[in-house]
């Protein structure tokens, strides 16, 4: 199986890095996807929105039919969603992929490729009002929302909480909890300052 991680200039490193390192622990430990593959549209190495260079193993022409497809964030997609080479990419990789992903304002990224027509999803707390201006989107602030095929997640670190929950739902819940073991992802519960209770914050933080 082939999970591919697309790229653009100004993605969010962590949304694609994260879910990188649990995939990755999975494919290499646990029976999942055998291959990992970074996808920018020319190939060329990417430089990401907090100065990180990435080097993609291939570019669009040359990348093979993808099972799996995540979509990071970022300043980028505000430009991204209006490259049409990229949007036709992820749409053409649709038809075949099994699963499909988004983190933070990837999910812009989907809705421009037709992918969360009448479909849950949400995005990073600081554009959830942005994206209810989609009328055929229905905005659910959760960490992760799956609707089908379609997985989106909140901002930046939830990109982790979504790798997880698809191994879990395509392996099973003690392989997730395997891979959650190695990573030793256990985020404190503990809450620094009084930032969760600013307006526009997500409702999930006040449960």
């Amino acid at each position: 199986m082939n999970f591919g991680f697309l790229l653009f200039p100004d993605a969010e490193e962590l949304d694609f890095i994260g879910p990188w390192e649990i995939i990755g622990m999975w494919g290499m430990h646990f029976n999942g996807p055998e291959k990992r593959l970074l996808i920018s549209q020319d190939g060329a190495a990417v430089q990401c929105a907090k100065g990180l260079s990435v080097n993609p193993h291939c570019s669009f022409m040359d990348c093979p039919p993808l099972d799996f497809l995540l979509i990071p964030g970022g300043q980028g997609t505000r430009k991204e969603v209006n490259n049409q080479v990229l949007v036709d990419f992820v749409k053409q990789q649709a038809t075949a992929c099994k699963q499909i992903l988004s983190v933070c304002t990837g999910a812009f990224i989907l809705q421009a490729a037709g992918l969360l027509a009448h479909k849950r999803a949400t995005t990073h707390w600081g554009s959830l009002d942005r994206l209810r201006k989609y009328p055929d989107v229905t905005v659910v602030e959760e960490r992760f929302v799956r609707d089908g095929n379609i997985w989106t997640a909140a901002g930046v670190s939830a990109g982790i909480d979504l790798a997880l929950a698809l191994i879990a739902s395509l392996a099973s819940e003690e392989v997730a909890g395997k891979v959650q073991l190695a990573a030793e992802y256990y985020p404190s519960s503990r809450r620094y300052g009084y930032a969760p209770l600013s307006p526009g914050a997500p409702a999930y933080l006040n449960k």
